[in-house]
């Protein structure tokens, strides 16, 4: 196998953030030393990932060929290795990509070692190794955006059993009163992911949150949600932080909306002998969390 063109001692991994908004792509020596990204929209699975596959062979012509590739992807998936279905994308909100084998695709098409595991484990993998999650074996890293999904780290390992963590389908207590909305997931009216994801927040009210002022009323809801999740992520799995990204939280505003909320509805029990403003915080590494987790599966891929 060949490696890096321009210098053959250095080693290039592949890693991809499969999300169900775009397929972030990275090529690197490691999490670190990015030398080119892509974007490949999530429209459906022959376009996608035949688009991706073409901005890899673009990069191999350009640096050399890949050691491993890495893949952190929106799902649910099958984590198991000796599952018929490893690798697949099994049934999802995202129309179109349920059954897609991701994995196979890119054994076939660029014949690579894979590390596979879900977008947000890799997010909360490359939080642990460069982000808010250094040094700590106990934590939860959640991303608001096309979706809600979280990764959870125990003993510093993801915590994955007879499939694996799903903590944006918790079902969570809604008022009808104060938010009518029927939800935007087609599996469960109110679950979290339903009433407060990117989509959700959007559908409910008739724009993007980006056009939302700081004060409208959505986001002291979308607070209560979120909150709703964190207490319940507190009471299962008595994390040492709770790191909350995605490109929801890219209202900033949020946080100490959703820290005041947590403290409201723990009423007391239970709280974290730290102060919130460490306990529920932002990403080390904001935007960059699942493409630093993917190339770190890379890594482990080749290992």
């Amino acid at each position: 196998m060949m490696t890096n063109q321009n210098n053959p001692a250095t080693k290039l991994y592949a890693g991809i953030e499969a999300g169900g908004t775009k397929f972030n792509c990275v090529v690197g020596t490691d999490p670190l030393n990015i030398i080119a990204r892509g974007k490949i929209p999530t429209t459906t699975p022959e376009e996608t990932l035949d688009m991706t596959r073409d901005f890899f062979a673009q990069q191999i012509s350009e640096h050399g060929e890949f050691e491993a590739l890495g893949i952190a992807c929106f799902g649910p998936c099958d984590l198991h290795k000796e599952s018929p279905t490893y690798g697949y994308i099994t049934k999802t909100p995202k129309k179109h990509w349920s059954d897609t084998d991701v994995v196979g695709y890119f054994k076939k098409e660029l014949g690579l070692p894979i590390g596979f595991d879900t977008d947000t484990n890799g997010a909360a993998l490359g939080e642990h190794l460069y982000g808010a999650g250094q040094g700590i074996d106990d934590f939860v890293y959640v991303t608001i955006g096309t979706g809600i999904g979280a990764g959870v780290f125990a003993n510093g390992m993801p915590v994955n059993g007879l499939l694996h963590t799903e903590l944006g389908h918790m079902i969570v207590a809604r008022d009808k009163q104060r938010d009518p909305f029927e939800g935007f997931c087609p599996f469960h009216s109110d679950c979290l992911s339903a009433l407060a994801c990117g989509p959700a927040i959007e559908a409910r009210w008739k724009c993007s949150g980006h056009d939302l002022p700081e004060d409208h009323e959505a986001w002291d809801l979308e607070a209560h949600y979120l909150a709703i999740m964190c207490l319940n992520i507190a009471m299962c799995y008595s994390p040492t932080r709770i790191i909350l990204g995605g490109g929801v939280m890219g209202q900033e505003h949020l946080y100490p909306k959703v820290r005041k909320e947590f403290a409201t509805l723990m009423n007391g029990y239970m709280m974290p002998p730290i102060a919130l403003e460490e306990y529920i915080v932002a990403p080390g590494l904001p935007g960059q969390s699942g493409e630093a987790g993917a190339l770190a599966l890379a890594l482990q891929a080749n290992r």
